[in-house]
């Protein structure tokens, strides 16, 4: 038997087994190690992982149920229009409640209409992130085949659709940039299109429409948080896992699968995006501290050098942390970093050690390079086998 096939069998026996209780410490090890891009693998054990479904087999109907139906909800009251024809329409007032005494041009802090267009300064930022989202493939432009039926059918009605929302306007830095390292501000996104993606015709909507969806509805219900760019990378490779399922039956259902997955992700890293927890033992300069420090135990030529520079961590390590790594590597190569860092139960541990194989892996250029040289160095990674940096990692025990 190869090698690749008793993987998979490896998995088969621990995902797919009759027993009803999921062995969770074993399918970590399993995926840790990678998971094989077949059957539903990938997308089950990240589900597992993140919490999203319990090791027990038997609950997860109930609980994908539970779960896709409370996300219709989600759409039906924080993205359709207030006063949204539904069936049954006609009456003065709609499944939300929005009567006729909500006028469109009120301003009252109550008024559905007066939230609906506040939403459009986080929602600009959102559109205007999406349509450039995963340059590298062409995925994200194309339509899914599973579009949202109570958005992408308007009945005429304008505003279903988030893009048709998008007034152009000067962006508010406070709602969409993240300022809380006292230095000037480092580009988190390097990876765009040229181009922004195009809207699909009625009846059809692009994936990165439904990634915009997801966005929007999660800085809805976190207002304390919002949306914060960079987000996007992240729930980026979470829908492209759960909308390749080969099982047509967890296809259908990605969007609400992946917005579960990643807000249980973003549980895990909110610090990263929130100013005030910076310093928190949870936030992003408590991270950079680690991975300093690891690098310092490790290599103390390169610490010193980098120290000698005037390299500091945040001008590189900021963006690789606070993105998981997702825009250093191509999407298949992010895909399998996330296999290892979601099945590591300290979950950032092994995130440091990645990073940190990072720098030591280019040992020889650092020492030779000038400070110019080793920034363009750090923060356009050059390209390598990703199985080389995980390989390099794990010896960072």
């Amino acid at each position: 038997m190869s090698m690749f096939k008793a993987r998979v069998k490896e998995f088969e026996d621990v995902l797919a087994a009759p027993q009803d209780l999921i062995d969770l410490k074993q399918l970590r090890q399993l995926t840790f190690n990678g998971v094989p891009d077949v059957q539903s693998f990938r997308a089950l054990s990240w589900k597992l992982l993140l919490g999203y479904l319990g090791p027990r087999r038997s609950s997860w109907a109930s609980t994908l149920a539970q779960k896709r139906a409370l996300y219709r909800q989600f759409i039906e009251e924080l993205v359709l229009p207030p006063g949204h024809a539904n069936k049954g329409a006609g009456d003065d007032v709609d499944s939300r409640g929005v009567g006729l005494q909500d006028h469109p041009l009120s301003e009252g802090p109550e008024s559905a209409w007066n939230t609906f267009f506040n939403d459009n300064e986080f929602l600009l930022q959102i559109d205007k992130d999406v349509r450039r989202l995963c340059p590298d493939i062409s995925f994200f432009q194309q339509p899914t085949d599973y579009p949202c039926d109570i958005v992408v059918h308007s009945k005429g009605e304008h505003g279903r659709r988030l893009h048709e929302r998008v007034v152009p306007a000067v962006l508010s830095s406070a709602n969409v940039e993240r300022k809380g390292l006292g230095m000037t501000k480092i580009n988190l996104i390097t990876k765009r299109s040229v181009e922004n993606y195009a809207a699909m015709e009625e009846g059809q909507e692009a994936h990165w429409e439904v990634v915009q969806r997801i966005l929007f509805i999660y800085a809805k219900l976190n207002p304390g948080q919002g949306y914060v760019q960079g987000m996007n990378e992240i729930v980026g490779p979470i829908y492209y896992v759960m909308a390749s399922d080969p099982d047509l039956s967890y296809r259908a259902h990605a969007e609400a699968d992946c917005f579960f997955c990643f807000t249980a992700l973003m549980g895990e890293i909110r610090d990263f995006f929130i100013k005030t927890l910076d310093d928190a033992e949870g936030g992003i300069k408590c991270m950079m501290a680690r991975l300093s420090n690891m690098l310092k135990a490790k290599d103390i030529g390169i610490y010193e050098q980098l120290k000698s520079q005037e390299l500091h961590p945040q001008y590189y390590s900021f963006r690789w942390l606070t993105l998981l790594l997702s825009q250093e590597f191509p999407l298949p190569d992010v895909l399998r970093i996330w296999d290892s860092v979601f099945s590591d139960e300290q979950r950032f541990d092994f995130l440091i050690r990645i990073c940190c194989s990072m720098i030591l892996i280019q040992r020889e250029a650092i020492l030779e390079n000038d400070f110019a040289s080793n920034v363009k160095l750090l923060q356009n990674y050059p390209p390598i086998d990703i199985n080389v940096v995980i390989t390099h990692a794990v010896t960072l025990a």
